[in-house]
């Protein structure tokens, strides 16, 4: 699926919704069943499927995955007075939900290979809030463009510093590491269904937790706290952030094939392996111990003192071919809206930022659109070789 001007060319994009024939179906079935305001029974039935894909005793189901964060950093104790640890190569939802609450985010580098957030700068962080007496109400990790975090490693430095973990797993559902689902860390986790994701219920959320308690507030807060009483009675404030039952059926179609949307993405990622195999200072990020990735989106990451051009002027050619790329994400620690906040960096991510460039990876190109980015691509290396 592509976006299309009149009069324009086609534009290949980097991951458009990939839907078809099972979602129209459901999406009907949900309008003709009268449940057409948020919550009903795809909504449950959406909530049930994913907290089972996900390993999760519970999951609520939001309009979005930066309403799971905010809802999930506020049962975390974040508020004002409280930082939250954030990875710094992000998207700037995950800074934003720390915010929201009142909070301070703290922002950590990565490692150079995976992006992901480094336990061992970490440590160094949380060591060095808490002599300085700063509270940390959560560590957010995030897991970068569908590889989870090191959670392991990540988990056990959170709980020698006694700071909970809210799993930013925006990007990965599908994924895994050390044989467990993306969306099973933490004591709360974030999905995210936005329309450029694995899978889309155009606009859509989840927040999993195996505690009762936990998912019962969450309902709560996403319905405005309404008080269970025959009038509209409210003791706290709360948050209109529950997901409709339309989309839910939306998502219930995409959970099915999410497997096969999956493969296809990696089918994909493996073709850019094969087209800069060999070229010099380019190599596909995160490829090395990518089998447990859900490849949602693939990137390449330039040397240009050894390739001899730069990331730049690749997504230059690319656009001249209407075929969109991206830099990897710009670090929060350089974003103009944080600047001066507390960082913890070790060049990382300025370095990805710098050197990376995402490639179309959505499931729902085509056979003749995979060609003209590959033939674009190839052109360009040969052109520089």
């Amino acid at each position: 699926m592509t976006a299309t001007l009149p009069g324009a060319r086609t534009r290949i994009l980097l991951s458009t919704p990939d839907v078809g024939d099972r979602e129209e179906e459901l999406v009907g079935q949900a309008v003709r069943s009268g449940w057409i305001a948020p919550l009903g029974p795809m909504v449950d039935a959406f909530e049930e499927q994913v907290a089972d894909r996900c390993g999760r005793r519970h999951a609520v189901a939001l309009s979005s995955g930066t309403a799971a964060l905010h809802l999930a950093l506020l049962q975390a104790g974040a508020r004002p007075g409280t930082a939250v640890v954030v990875p710094t190569l992000t998207f700037a939802a995950t800074a934003n939900a720390a915010v929201y609450t009142g909070a301070e985010p703290v922002f950590v580098d990565c490692e150079q290979e995976s992006g992901n957030l480094d336990p061992a700068l970490l440590e160094t962080a949380l060591t060095t809030l808490r002599a300085e007496g700063v509270e940390v109400a959560a560590v957010v990790p995030v897991d970068l463009l569908g590889r989870c975090a090191d959670h392991t490693r990540v988990a056990a430095v959170c709980e020698r510093a006694g700071v909970p973990v809210v799993a930013d797993a925006a990007e990965s559902l599908g994924a895994r590491h050390a044989s467990r689902p993306a969306g099973s860390f933490g004591v709360t986790a974030a999905l995210s269904f936005n329309g450029n994701k694995i899978m889309t219920t155009s606009g859509g959320g989840m927040l999993l937790t195996d505690d009762p308690a936990i998912a019962t507030r969450a309902r709560y807060l996403s319905t405005q706290a309404r008080q269970p009483a025959v009038h509209y009675e409210h003791t706290e404030i709360g948050y209109n952030y529950r997901l409709s039952n339309v989309l839910a059926a939306l998502g219930l179609a995409q959970l099915e094939r999410l497997d096969g949307m999956i493969a296809r993405r990696r089918a994909l990622r493996a073709a850019y392996a094969q087209v800069v195999e060999g070229v010099p200072g380019v190599e596909v990020f995160q490829r090395r111990g990518d089998q447990d990735d859900n490849c949602w989106l693939t990137a390449v990451v330039v040397d240009p003192g050894t390739a001899g051009w730069t990331a730049e002027d690749l997504r230059a050619a690319l656009d001249a071919a209407d075929i969109e790329s991206r830099p990897l994400w710009k670090p929060m620690h350089d974003q103009p809206v944080f600047a001066g906040r507390r960082s913890f960096l070790n060049g990382a991510a300025d370095r990805l930022f710098a050197t990376g460039l995402t490639l179309p990876s959505g499931s729902a190109l085509t056979p003749d659109q995979v060609g003209v980015v590959m033939t674009a691509l190839t052109d360009f290396l040969d052109r520089h070789r």
